[in-house]
């Protein structure tokens, strides 16, 4: 088992004398967390759940100790926390960059006020993510119907995007800030308000022309 592994790497507590040395633990724990099995986010999870313990072991293993015993045992668990920290905030960031990179348009065959109709109906029932991410298609997809835009299905939502401040350079902010809201809470599993879905609708207001009252 993957978690046993890291007990074995650090020692199965950090029990006074500390061996190894705290930069030859960390060192160990950097190469065991190299392996793939740790891109896993449940085994990421279960990894964070056991560092909640074996924090807990080493002050119980620590009590009565001497101070500098003490204060050993503390900076390798930190500099072990430090670690997991930084790779696991890594592994997020790749995550949700791979997830971005995913076409915006999902090659559903479906007309831009369609797509408009059904984020004013999600709006209504109080799903604003599902409507914020309909209004961005909808403008997408608006635009390429007039041909204002390329019609290119694996274009992603900062591609999209890129495409219609070309054309609308004087809505460069709200634009960009589009792409970034419909990467966010499709990908990113950030729940949107209300406004900024009606926000995402009066995007798509503006460059069709018309004027929300």
């Amino acid at each position: 088992m993957i978690l046993p592994a890291l007990v074995t790497v650090l020692g199965t507590r950090l029990d006074p004398p500390l061996d190894p040395s705290g930069d030859e633990a960390r060192a160990q724990l950097r190469r065991e967390l190299a392996r793939p099995e740790y891109h896993d986010t449940d085994l990421v999870d279960r990894l964070l759940r056991w560092l909640e313990r074996l924090v807990s072991d080493t002050v119980d293993a620590t009590t009565g100790s001497s101070p500098l015993t003490a204060l050993a045992a503390t900076v390798v668990v930190i500099g072990i926390l430090v670690g997991v920290g930084l790779l696991v905030s890594r592994a997020r960031v790749t995550a949700h960059g791979a997830a971005a990179a995913r076409p915006a348009l999902d090659g559903e065959r479906i007309s831009a006020d369609q797509l408009r109709a059904r984020a004013e109906a999600a709006l209504t029932a109080g799903d604003a993510s599902a409507a914020l991410v309909d209004a961005f298609r909808a403008t997408a997809v608006r635009q390429i119907e007039r041909d204002r835009i390329d019609d290119l299905p694996q274009a992603t939502a900062h591609e999209l995007a890129t495409a219609l401040v070309a054309v609308f350079p004087e809505q460069r902010a709200a634009v960009l800030h589009g792409a970034d809201l419909f990467d966010e809470v499709l990908y990113g599993e950030r729940p949107a308000t209300r406004e900024q879905a009606s926000e995402l609708l009066r995007l798509d207001d503006t460059l069709a022309g018309r004027v929300r009252r």
